[in-house]
């Protein structure tokens, strides 16, 4: 049925057995080029293979020229999230370092106070310098990458160090999408108190500098955090101590962002010497920046940082005197208490104007001419009307003619060419954090307000409080000038532990003035505070900040309610858990009016709000940050679960369409507007969506039935 040609097969076989002998040839040249490239890797000490780490959400790779790159890796999906880039560079006098030929690598578990976790050494050399990147990804953080960065002068001359930068990377924007192609959280502190969180555009550049950009406004929070509308980065350190590194962030063109870690300070490497940077970190996630700070607050828990603890009536609506400025007299307060036990207030704070002068903190004659007498007088009877009472004040500067700089010239804080440092909105002097006669001076004030006067609570003000300059005071023998800097904290935590240890339960109010609050003042203050927002959404966004940062048992107040949009706009601050409060005057008591005067509009309007906050508690729930992306989520929301029932907070100059309710189980919810008690009916599933219409803010009630 088949015929065969013979001679088709040999030719056939003939064509076979040649195909046969190139092949072997060839597999033969391959194999003893490899063999010879392996033994030449060998013999220069080149290891071979792509040095990578990862972790569950993470992934940091090297090239052979010790650049790298991270890669994000959430759902089972990965993006690469830019660029190989020289990540760890040091500059010296005569050029930038930034690329080491790759001479090492080592991978191992490991364990130490932080967890286990996977570690990467990594080695590489560019003329005399080397370097040694070590890092670490630890199982209980699979979405951060810890760095530990060394240089080595194995040179025969000295290397004049003049800064050094980690973990600089150049982010994609994300294709296909349209702008904003990126939203950020920036950490710098400056004098005109930009926002927090905002959108980067073509050209943007902010330094984030920790330290001082202005005489008194500097110090943060070292983080800063870029994402895209699927998944973000952030660098920063995890140093234990304030570090005057700057966080640049910049967007050089319409495709991509610049992030880094940078710190600037000349050191002299000798022959054989090494240094090693801080420890910095990289990170990645989805939806904004609120789980990169809190995964930064558990990890610098585990290094020692604690959450204050607040009393249970820290969570009372405040109304502050400040309203009637710093000329306030005492029957103004006297005189509006009745109003202020009417709306059901619970905290009464005597602000800006008792004292003689800022340093001396002496009462002002002309307001308390019986002196610690009259002072106590006011605070009993604050507390016979049945509110808690609470002071003003500014620690850590003082006036040129205070007694205290007549008496102690040597408490200042000096520059570099022996100035003294203006605190520029009392026109006062810094005083030395670090000195320890400066302390002790503050701790007897502490003791003064609380024992003597009988206030109840602290309300420490101004943007001063949240960074120092370099101290070059001779008289304080400070060991390096940046004692100054990283004292600041232990000042605080002298004033908290000397409130507490004399008043147990004292509330300690800390408003750093529009600033970008410093973390390492966290565990020395129980209340935090919007601090003067210029905006309502500051209020909002610093509330998501903050509670990020030290979690849901901090009471957050959104300060006064005149500082908002219109001057009215408690839903900003009821909406993210907040503590509410007002400035308002009466009237009747003053002789120049505005937008603080309590008309019967607004006292019906304050009626209502006080209500709604006492009834709900919101400022008591959990914040439940990671839902929504407060940059491109659109409307703006926010979420509070109390118990079962789950409270949103929508945001919007003008909505009309269907909102998402994230976080619901499966199972049926009953909605309804708690501002109005209307009924939006019910919704159910993990998905649920709802048809509805607003102008400004709508504010949900979603519970199941």
């Amino acid at each position: 049925m088949f015929s065969t040609n013979k001679k088709v097969l040999r030719s056939d076989g003939n064509r076979l057995r040649k195909l046969r002998a190139v092949i072997s040839i060839k597999s033969w040249i391959v194999l003893t080029t490899v063999f010879t490239l392996c033994s030449l890797a060998a013999a220069a000490d080149i290891p071979t293979g792509k040095p990578q780490i990862q972790g569950g959400n993470l992934r940091i790779e090297f090239d052979n020229r010790l650049r790298s790159r991270v890669v994000a890796r959430f759902d089972k999906t990965e993006t690469v999230m830019g660029p190989f880039t020289a990540s760890e560079t040091v500059t010296t006098a005569d050029k930038p370092w930034t690329e080491f030929l790759l001479t090492s690598q080592k991978h191992a578990r490991t364990k130490d106070a932080f967890g286990e976790g996977e570690r990467l050494t990594v080695e590489g050399k560019a003329g005399s310098l080397t370097k040694m990147v070590s890092v670490t990804v630890y199982d209980e953080f699979p979405a951060m990458a810890f760095f530990e960065v060394q240089y080595t002068n194995t040179g025969t001359t000295e290397l004049a160090v003049k800064s050094w930068t980690n973990n600089a990377y150049t982010v994609n924007a994300q294709r296909g999408v349209g702008p904003p192609a990126f939203w950020s959280y920036q950490s710098g502190s400056y004098e005109k108190r930009p926002n927090w969180i905002l959108p980067l555009h073509t050209n943007f550049q902010q330094e984030n500098y920790q330290g001082m950009n202005a005489s008194d406004y500097g110090g943060g929070t070292p983080i800063i955090d870029v994402w895209r509308r699927d998944v973000g980065m952030a660098v920063g350190h995890v140093e234990t101590r304030p570090k005057l590194v700057s966080l640049p962030v910049s967007m050089p063109d319409a495709a991509h962002a610049r992030i880094a870690v940078r710190f600037v300070k000349d050191l002299s490497l000798s022959p054989g010497e090494s240094f090693h940077t801080f420890r910095t970190f990289v990170a990645v996630h989805r939806g904004d920046y609120f789980r990169t700070l809190a995964d930064y607050r558990r990890f610098m828990m585990k290094q020692g940082f604690q959450t204050a603890t607040a009393p249970d009536d820290a969570f009372g609506a405040i109304w502050c005197a400040w309203g009637y400025g710093r000329s306030v007299q005492p029957q103004q307060v006297y005189d509006t208490l009745p109003t202020v036990k009417r709306l059901g207030f619970v905290w009464v704070t005597l602000d800006d104007g008792w004292q003689n002068n800022v340093g001396d903190w002496a009462l002002d004659p002309k307001k308390f001419p019986g002196g610690d007498a009259d002072m106590k007088a006011l605070v009993d009877r604050i507390h016979q009307e049945g509110f808690k009472a609470q002071l003003w004040w500014s620690p850590l500067s003082a006036v040129p003619d205070s007694e205290l700089l007549r008496d102690h010239p040597d408490y200042e804080l000096l520059n570099r060419d022996g100035s003294k440092r203006k605190v520029s909105w009392w026109n006062s002097f810094y005083l030395c954090p670090a000195d320890r006669r400066v302390v002790e001076y503050h701790k007897a004030l502490v003791r003064k307000i609380l024992v003597d006067w009988g206030f109840d609570g602290l309300k420490l003000d101004g943007q001063h409080m949240n960074g120092v300059p370099a101290c070059y005071n001779p008289a304080h023998h400070h060991a390096q000038p940046e004692d100054s800097v990283e004292a600041l904290p232990d000042f605080f935590r002298a004033i908290y532990e000397t409130a507490q240890s004399v008043k147990p339960g004292t509330l300690v109010e800390f408003c750093p003035c529009g600033t970008a609050f410093s973390f390492f003042t966290m565990p020395h203050f129980n209340m935090s505070v919007a601090s003067d927002p210029t905006s309502s959404f500051q209020v909002r966004s610093k509330a998501k900040t903050l509670k990020a940062l030290m979690g849901d048992t901090i009471p957050f107040f959104g300060d006064h309610v005149e500082l908002s949009d219109g001057g009215n706009d408690f839903a900003s601050t009821v909406g993210v858990g907040g503590v509410v409060g007002t400035q308002f005057v009466l009237p009747s008591l003053v002789a120049k009016h505005g937008k603080s005067d309590l008309t019967p509009a607004r006292e019906q309007n304050f009626e209502k709000w006080l209500r709604i906050y006492r009834d709900k508690m919101l400022s008591k729930g959990q914040y439940l940050g990671q839902l929504y992306d407060i940059g491109f989520d659109a409307p703006e929301t926010h979420v509070i679960r109390k118990d079962q029932t789950m409270y949103y907070a929508f945001f919007a100059k003008r909505w009309k369409g269907q909102v998402e309710l994230r976080g619901l189980e499966d199972r049926n919810y009953r909605v309804v507007d708690y501002v109005t008690g209307k009924s939006l009916g019910t919704v159910s599933g993990h998905s649920a969506h709802l048809p509805v219409e607003f102008d400004g803010n709508l504010l949900l009630e979603v519970q199941p039935q």
